[in-house]
């Protein structure tokens, strides 16, 4: 394993933000950091990889060296934080028929107290929400020239599908800081302020995973699309709250914090093989 190593930086503020957890409904969960799937979601949009009809991925080529493939080959590193967590009280749109006739009560009516409304009924939803967020996302890829075009993706972001956001749609991001930054491997020993997500695959199959506290989760990283439902692929990955102690890994020696004198620890996530 290299004693230093390259990466590229991308600091990201968001007044609000949701990542949801999967499968919390009526009251909506958020993850305190994005997972690898959202940050992929952002990273594909800024490229201009979209899905195409019919298609379970975005090219099934094979031995190709297209953004897409090449994406698949990154190693992501995530950790934020944020200043404060609150609870928005929302309506949903229920679609159902159901729902529809007992706000209406017959099926081609949309007219309530004089005044029409979007079909279907409305149901009841608590969302947290996470404010004033710092994430930090370090990307590293063995082909140099591909993180350049990330780089240049990010800063004039021509080919986007959609405004650049992580977690809802709504949630917008700015970017304070995007730059090359040099890591080197050292002793991990600290509160550093930060949540982290240690995953179970690490670069050069280097983890240490079973040596911080922290929840166990399945993150999702790539997706096909079979019978027009995502199938995600999972990763075992530790959150940690930044207490770390007794490890060796990458850090980031720009990077300070208020709790701490040393740089960001950094954890890349090995994508592929899932």
């Amino acid at each position: 394993m290299d004693d230093k190593i390259t990466s590229l930086k991308i600091k990201i503020y968001q007044p609000q933000a949701h990542y949801r957890i999967p499968f919390t409904y009526q009251r909506r969960h958020t993850y305190p950091i994005p997972p690898y799937s959202t940050v992929l979601g952002l990273i594909a949009n800024v490229l201009g990889i979209r899905n195409i009809p019919g298609q379970e991925e975005p090219c099934i080529k094979e031995n190709c060296d297209c953004p897409y493939h090449k994406l698949k080959n990154i190693k992501i590193s995530i950790c934020g934080k944020f200043r404060s967590k609150t609870t928005e009280y929302v309506w949903f749109r229920n679609l159902s028929k159901d729902a529809h006739l007992g706000r209406f009560v017959v099926i081609n009516n949309r007219y309530v107290a004089g005044h029409i409304e979007h079909i279907g009924g409305q149901s009841p939803c608590i969302v947290d929400i996470l404010n004033d967020v710092e994430i930090l996302i370090y990307l590293y890829h063995q082909d140099n020239e591909f993180l350049e075009k990330i780089k240049k993706s990010f800063e004039n972001p021509i080919n986007r599908g959609a405004p650049l956001h992580l977690g809802r749609a709504e949630d917008w991001i700015v970017i304070k800081e995007m730059r090359y930054v040099g890591l080197e491997m050292e002793e991990i020993n600290g509160n550093y302020g930060y949540f982290f997500w240690i995953p179970e695959r690490n670069l050069n199959n280097y983890s240490v995973i079973d040596k911080v506290e922290g929840l166990i989760y399945n993150l999702p990283t790539f997706y096909r699309i079979k019978d027009g439902v995502r199938n995600f692929n999972f990763l075992r990955t530790k959150l940690n709250d930044g207490n770390l102690g007794d490890i060796f890994g990458y850090v980031d020696k720009m990077e300070k914090g208020e709790n701490f004198t040393d740089g960001i620890p950094i954890f890349f996530a090995d994508l592929k093989g899932d």
